[in-house]
Protein backbone atom coordinates (compact mmCIF):
# COMPACT_ATOMS: atom_id res chain seq x y z
CA UNK A 1 0.00 0.00 0.00
CA UNK A 2 2.38 2.50 1.19
CA UNK A 3 4.57 2.17 -2.19
CA UNK A 4 1.40 2.71 -4.21
CA UNK A 5 0.06 5.73 -2.11
CA UNK A 6 3.15 7.75 -1.46
CA UNK A 7 5.38 7.70 -4.52
CA UNK A 8 7.71 10.21 -5.58
CA UNK A 9 5.77 12.71 -6.94
CA UNK A 10 3.58 12.75 -4.26
CA UNK A 11 6.49 12.84 -1.97
CA UNK A 12 7.88 15.58 -3.93
CA UNK A 13 4.78 17.70 -3.89
CA UNK A 14 4.87 17.48 0.02
CA UNK A 15 8.04 18.03 0.21
CA UNK A 16 7.87 21.54 -2.02
CA UNK A 17 4.97 22.90 0.78
CA UNK A 18 4.21 25.72 -1.15
CA UNK A 19 1.93 28.02 -0.09
CA UNK A 20 3.47 26.83 3.48
CA UNK A 21 2.51 28.93 6.24
CA UNK A 22 0.28 31.21 7.62
CA UNK A 23 -0.77 34.26 6.32
CA UNK A 24 -0.84 37.53 8.17
CA UNK A 25 -4.06 39.27 7.98
CA UNK A 26 -6.19 36.88 5.68
CA UNK A 27 -9.87 37.17 5.01
CA UNK A 28 -10.35 34.22 6.10
CA UNK A 29 -9.33 30.70 7.91
CA UNK A 30 -10.49 27.75 8.31
CA UNK A 31 -9.44 24.80 10.12
CA UNK A 32 -10.50 21.41 9.37
CA UNK A 33 -9.92 17.92 10.54
CA UNK A 34 -9.87 14.05 9.55
CA UNK A 35 -11.68 12.01 13.17
CA UNK A 36 -10.67 9.18 11.03
CA UNK A 37 -6.85 9.72 10.63
CA UNK A 38 -6.01 13.07 12.70
CA UNK A 39 -5.09 15.12 9.97
CA UNK A 40 -5.39 18.94 10.07
CA UNK A 41 -4.92 21.32 8.26
CA UNK A 42 -5.78 25.56 8.70
CA UNK A 43 -5.97 27.31 5.38
CA UNK A 44 -5.90 31.45 5.36
CA UNK A 45 -7.08 33.22 2.10
CA UNK A 46 -7.09 36.24 0.80
CA UNK A 47 -9.98 37.40 -1.98
CA UNK A 48 -9.43 40.18 -4.56
CA UNK A 49 -11.94 41.00 -7.06
CA UNK A 50 -13.64 37.19 -6.43
CA UNK A 51 -10.54 35.20 -7.27
CA UNK A 52 -7.74 34.02 -4.41
CA UNK A 53 -4.82 37.01 -3.86
CA UNK A 54 -2.87 34.58 -1.56
CA UNK A 55 -3.11 31.23 0.04
CA UNK A 56 -1.33 30.06 3.21
CA UNK A 57 -1.55 26.88 5.02
CA UNK A 58 -0.25 24.96 8.24
CA UNK A 59 -0.72 21.16 7.89
CA UNK A 60 -0.45 18.47 10.39
CA UNK A 61 -1.30 15.23 8.18
CA UNK A 62 -0.02 12.49 6.25
CA UNK A 63 1.95 12.81 3.44
CA UNK A 64 -1.34 12.86 1.22
CA UNK A 65 -2.92 16.11 2.55
CA UNK A 66 0.52 17.92 2.37
CA UNK A 67 1.01 17.15 -1.44
CA UNK A 68 -3.01 18.26 -2.20
CA UNK A 69 -2.70 21.19 -0.01
CA UNK A 70 1.18 21.66 -2.05
CA UNK A 71 -0.93 21.39 -5.02
CA UNK A 72 -3.37 23.72 -4.13
CA UNK A 73 -1.01 26.45 -2.82
CA UNK A 74 0.45 26.39 -6.30
CA UNK A 75 -2.33 26.61 -8.48
CA UNK A 76 -4.89 28.23 -6.55
CA UNK A 77 -3.89 32.29 -6.52
CA UNK A 78 -5.62 33.90 -9.29
CA UNK A 79 -8.64 31.31 -9.24
CA UNK A 80 -12.04 31.87 -8.96
CA UNK A 81 -14.49 29.69 -6.63
CA UNK A 82 -16.02 28.34 -9.45
CA UNK A 83 -13.05 26.68 -11.07
CA UNK A 84 -11.88 25.65 -7.39
CA UNK A 85 -14.89 24.06 -7.09
CA UNK A 86 -14.36 22.53 -10.61
CA UNK A 87 -11.07 21.22 -9.68
CA UNK A 88 -12.51 19.59 -6.54
CA UNK A 89 -15.20 18.25 -8.04
CA UNK A 90 -13.01 16.81 -10.85
CA UNK A 91 -10.70 15.61 -8.23
CA UNK A 92 -13.58 13.72 -6.35
CA UNK A 93 -14.35 11.81 -9.26
CA UNK A 94 -10.95 10.50 -10.02
CA UNK A 95 -10.77 9.44 -6.79
CA UNK A 96 -14.47 7.50 -7.07
CA UNK A 97 -12.64 6.02 -10.65
CA UNK A 98 -15.24 8.60 -12.74
CA UNK A 99 -12.82 10.27 -14.53
CA UNK A 100 -10.08 9.39 -16.02
CA UNK A 101 -7.79 12.83 -16.06
CA UNK A 102 -8.91 15.00 -12.97
CA UNK A 103 -7.64 18.27 -14.34
CA UNK A 104 -5.61 19.33 -17.38
CA UNK A 105 -4.31 22.17 -16.15
CA UNK A 106 -3.50 20.91 -12.74
CA UNK A 107 -1.23 17.86 -14.26
CA UNK A 108 -0.24 17.32 -10.23
CA UNK A 109 -3.92 15.87 -9.56
CA UNK A 110 -2.90 12.81 -11.47
CA UNK A 111 -0.25 11.75 -8.54
CA UNK A 112 -3.25 11.15 -6.45
CA UNK A 113 -4.81 8.32 -9.02
CA UNK A 114 -3.36 5.16 -6.74
CA UNK A 115 -5.75 6.65 -3.84
CA UNK A 116 -8.75 5.71 -5.94
CA UNK A 117 -7.88 2.43 -4.37
CA UNK A 118 -8.27 3.29 -1.15
CA UNK A 119 -11.47 4.69 -0.22
CA UNK A 120 -10.23 5.66 3.56
CA UNK A 121 -7.64 7.51 1.89
CA UNK A 122 -9.88 10.00 -0.02
CA UNK A 123 -10.48 12.58 2.85
CA UNK A 124 -6.20 13.21 3.30
CA UNK A 125 -6.57 14.25 -0.31
CA UNK A 126 -9.82 15.93 -0.45
CA UNK A 127 -9.17 17.65 3.19
CA UNK A 128 -7.41 21.21 1.80
CA UNK A 129 -10.22 21.45 -1.16
CA UNK A 130 -12.81 21.35 1.72
CA UNK A 131 -11.16 24.02 3.71
CA UNK A 132 -10.23 26.24 0.73
CA UNK A 133 -14.06 26.37 -0.32
CA UNK A 134 -15.28 26.81 3.02
CA UNK A 135 -12.59 29.52 3.66
CA UNK A 136 -13.48 31.10 0.36
CA UNK A 137 -17.22 31.22 1.27
CA UNK A 138 -16.21 32.85 4.55
CA UNK A 139 -14.30 35.53 2.99
CA UNK A 140 -16.84 36.39 0.61
CA UNK A 141 -19.62 36.47 3.14
CA UNK A 142 -17.70 38.65 5.29
CA UNK A 143 -16.77 41.15 1.87
CA UNK A 144 -20.61 41.24 1.00
CA UNK A 145 -21.78 42.14 5.02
Amino acid sequence: MAEDLYHKNVLRLAAEATGAGRLAAPDASVTLSNPMCGDRITLDVRIADAHIAAIGHDVKACVLCQASASTIGRHAVGQSRATLQAVADQVAAMLQQQLETASDSWTEIDAFRPVAAYKSRHTCVLLPFRALLQAIDEAMARATS
